[in-house]
């Protein structure tokens, strides 16, 4: 799985929604942990 075109689904697609599950906090989690956090919300 391609994460780059995963999180432009993700973007698309109900992103705040997708934040509040445990699914999109491990993302949030990910980008953080790479110091790569620029989500513009």
């Amino acid at each position: 799985m391609n994460k780059g075109t995963n999180i432009k689904k993700i973007r698309k697609s109900g992103f705040l929604a997708r934040m509040k599950k445990k699914s999109g906090k491990k993302i949030m989690n990910a980008k953080r942990k790479k110091k790569r956090y620029q989500i513009n919300i």
